[in-house]
């Protein structure tokens, strides 16, 4: 079912061949976040992004998604990142520093690097609440942010950005010849 005040149509979501995201996951309260991937990689293939163009990631938790995410960037291999977590309010301020610290650090690792960072990151009272926004179809907040991803990737082509590499980096050595060659 979709809300009349979703994001985006489904029949307005661009196509999206010729980009490569990547897409980080939180591990912490897996069977949520596991259905926010699930709703990324499903607008990303609706817009027809190839199994090769997308990677994914996982990491501990939420407040690690801006580390991976600015690593990623650094890379210069995505277009886009979008990033997928929960945090659910407990019974202390955790809630409120590791939802601040998420939130600031993504939009500070994408104002840094250039790189469109999508916030798919729920932050609700109850593991109910986020359940609802982790369901299937296009309310799902995972395929929310993809769709985000996706569009912010588009606009930065749009604006002359250059496609991102294919190749993986380096870190400063080449491989040496394979064994058996001299």
């Amino acid at each position: 079912m979709r809300h009349k005040d979703s994001a985006v149509p489904s029949d307005a979501l661009p196509g999206a061949a010729g980009y490569r995201f990547a897409v980080i996951v939180s591990r912490f309260n897996p069977s949520i976040t596991g259905a926010l991937a699930a709703g990324a990689r499903a607008a990303l293939l609706e817009a027809a992004v190839p199994a090769g163009d997308l990677e994914e990631f996982s990491v501990p938790g939420a407040f690690e998604l801006p580390q991976a995410a600015r690593c990623a960037a650094e890379t210069g291999r995505f277009d886009a990142i979008i990033c997928l977590g929960c945090v659910i309010r407990g019974e202390t301020p955790h809630f409120e520093y590791i939802s601040a610290a998420v939130a600031h650090g993504i939009m500070d690792a994408a104002g840094e690097t250039g790189i469109p960072m999508a916030f798919g990151v729920l932050t609700t009272d109850t593991e109910a609440q986020a359940a609802e926004r982790a369901g299937p179809g296009h309310d799902n907040k995972g395929w929310e942010a993809a769709v985000a991803g996706i569009e912010m990737a588009v606009l930065f082509r749009q604006l002359g950005r250059a496609p991102a590499r294919a190749t993986v980096r380096s870190f400063g050595f080449e491989p040496g010849p394979a064994r058996g060659d001299s």
